[in-house]
């Protein structure tokens, strides 16, 4: 029976469920890039029309911090860009376009332009980056006869694509994105659509995450621990993750054992 170790705490455990970005790879790296891409498209198309740019600044729009010369560099753990699906984006920005001026219509058609550029860019760059230490506890859990699976707030296909650019599909039984459920985190959904596809009871699982709408997520289904992934051990990272049963700073913190 494998066991997982998280903050001197042994837990019994069949498999382990990983969010993706900010947890298997760079959130930033990823997201950042998508979102530069987008949000600049949009500002092209509202100039196109001579219509005033967005009421809301980059950073209060979708969650995140910028260095001087507006390019991202982090993000709120607990903000749009993080915890919301791709669609929760598309409506956040067709919200900014009908207040500068756009019917509804033009503005659902604006922004769903920028994200085919978006996506566009984000493929010929294949821009994805798994983090530090990510491969090695990868490797450790298929040693030790670990289940693993992700679960996503991305869209299963574009996880999956992402996941192949790293060379991780292998390690994964199942990818569960927000389009194969009907309600996305922090509901239970997720969790119990992979437990179900791997025949195994929450109560079994372990899982990690990077946002407190993961913590809440394995909580109302029941699982075994949520374990939060933070930028660094700091007051403010612990703050955004109360749900958290354990909180690490990377996989190398997390140590599997056999018992019997």
């Amino acid at each position: 029976m494998n066991h997982l170790v998280a903050a001197g705490v042994s837990y019994p455990i069949d498999a382990i469920l990983f969010d993706k970005d900010g947890t298997l790879i760079d959130f930033i790296f990823t997201w950042g890039k998508w979102s530069e891409h987008m949000l600049e498209a949009f500002a092209n198309q509202l100039e196109a029309k001579h219509l005033p740019p967005m009421q809301l600044d980059i950073a209060t729009l979708w969650g995140t911090r910028h260095a001087p010369n507006g390019v991202i560099i982090d993000y709120d753990r607990n903000g749009p860009l993080a915890m919301g699906t791709i669609e929760d984006l598309v409506a956040v920005l067709a919200w900014q376009g009908y207040l500068a001026g756009m019917s509804w219509a033009e503005a659902k058609l604006a922004v769903e332009q920028c994200r085919q550029f978006a996506d566009k860019q984000l493929n010929a760059a294949r821009a994805a980056k798994a983090l530090p230490g990510i491969i090695p506890f990868l490797e450790q859990c298929r040693e030790n006869g670990l289940t693993l699976a992700v679960v996503t707030a991305d869209e299963t296909d574009a996880a999956v694509k992402q996941l192949e650019w790293l060379g991780l599909t292998s390690y994964f039984a199942v990818c569960i994105g927000t389009d194969q459920i009907e309600r996305g985190k922090p509901f239970p959904d997720m969790v119990e659509l992979a437990c179900s596809r791997l025949s195994l009871s929450p109560s079994r699982v372990a899982v990690i995450g990077d946002t407190n709408g993961d913590m809440k997520m394995a909580k109302f289904a029941g699982a075994a621990v949520a374990i939060g992934i933070a930028a660094d051990a700091g007051v403010e990272s612990l703050a955004k993750l109360p749900d958290a049963d354990a909180i690490i700073v990377s996989m190398s913190e997390l140590e599997l054992r056999k018992q019997l």
